[in-house]
């Protein structure tokens, strides 16, 4: 890269990174935190521990905000001036290390912006990941599967934990279906753009005449709630079952009846769990997956009782295809929600998913 492409790239970052530091109102923040710390030095400020402790706490939170912003800020402006001196005096290698930050910096707008993008109550919450085959068989299972592994490698690039909730495999190959809990700030507000059904058009490994097949995949991302959310069910609603686990990759196989499976018989939703060893920890663990589907249940209802209201209609996400990944007769991956793709199809595959990501979530603050 040039120097003057480089000088380019430095202010194009530089005016998007004042851009969002003025749609955040930076500025206010600045005054607001500067009139809570002449609370906090004042005489007698301690003396309601309740006060100062929620004082201190909102102080933090302002300061969190916006000394990022700052920082990266005075990155471009320290690099826009070292620029100028390897252009000074002809330093090939100056030039070579800012290009590296400018990588570097540009993720971190990326992080930045993604933050200011999670406003909703339940973005920072854990998330239930669930994959459900579609129809076709062995092929429709293999694309869950391949699916369920792209989930796995972005979750590491993300440094959540990952644990699986239940595995139910394909008789040939592949998955019928499997849950994973996502564990992490910012794992539901994340992974909640994936929710639909996600569509592959490949030559079938299992075709023996080479011919091309489209699969689909459906997924489903809830938030975990907390345990002190008001979620009340009756145990005469439910129907429990009991029956063998067969963990993924043949982990966790049990020789007991140890996996559960329960059925809310008002809604018809459906939870099962097989990750541990012991029936009781595993109803447990179901009965917190079926309250955070109540949950998430209760938030759809709310949200379409406002939207009669006011007559407007949304999209339905469940349901319809969101993405397509195509290895033939070319090789492409599109969002049909947000418009945005790109031709190395194997890269998303291997978790590379936070531009697909970073797209759906500023589209859908641009409807708020």
């Amino acid at each position: 890269m040039e120097h003057k492409e480089i000088s380019r790239e430095l202010e194009q970052l530089k005016k998007k990174s004042q851009e969002m530091y003025e749609s955040i109102n930076i500025d206010a923040l600045k005054e607001k935190l500067s009139d809570l710390e002449k609370q906090s030095v004042q005489d007698g400020f301690w003396n309601d521990p309740e006060k100062s402790a929620s004082v201190n706490k909102e102080i933090s939170a302002i300061k969190r905000k916006i000394e990022p912003w700052d920082l990266l800020l005075q990155e471009i402006n320290d690099a826009s001036e070292l620029l100028e001196l390897a252009v000074l005096e002809d330093d090939q290698s100056i030039a070579d290390e800012i290009k590296e930050n400018c990588i570097k910096m540009n993720n971190q707008f990326d992080d930045l912006e993604t933050l200011e993008l999670l406003s909703d109550e339940d973005d920072t919450k854990n998330a239930f990941l669930t994959i459900h085959a579609g129809a076709g068989g062995t092929e429709s299972q293999d694309w869950a599967n391949m699916l369920l592994r792209m989930y796995l490698r972005w979750a590491e690039k993300q440094k959540f934990g990952i644990e699986y909730i239940d595995y139910n495999a394909g008789e040939e190959a592949g998955i019928k279906a499997a849950t994973i809990l996502l564990k992490g700030e910012y794992a539901y507000g994340l992974s909640k753009s994936e929710m639909g059904v996600h569509r592959l058009v490949r030559i079938s490994p299992f075709d023996a005449n080479k011919r091309r097949h489209t699969s689909f995949a459906s997924v489903e991302v809830i938030a975990e709630i907390e345990d002190d959310i008001d979620i009340e069910v009756l145990e005469t609603d439910l129907r429990i079952d009991t029956y063998r686990s067969s963990g993924a990759g043949g982990q966790h196989v049990n020789t007991t009846d140890s996996a559960v499976r329960i059925t809310h018989i008002p809604t018809g939703i459906v939870v099962s769990c097989q990750n541990e060893r012991s029936q009781h920890k595993n109803k447990a663990f179901a009965m917190k997956v079926l309250k955070s589907k109540l949950y998430e249940k209760r938030k759809e209802e709310i949200l379409q009782q406002a939207d009669e209201k006011s007559g407007e209609k949304k999209d339905i996400a469940w349901g319809s295809q969101i993405r397509s990944y195509v290895y033939q007769p070319y090789t492409l991956v599109k969002d049909h929600r947000t418009g945005e793709e790109t031709g190395s199809v194997d890269y998303v595959m291997d978790g590379d998913l936070n531009k697909f990501i970073y797209a759906y979530l500023k589209m859908i603050n641009k409807k708020r």
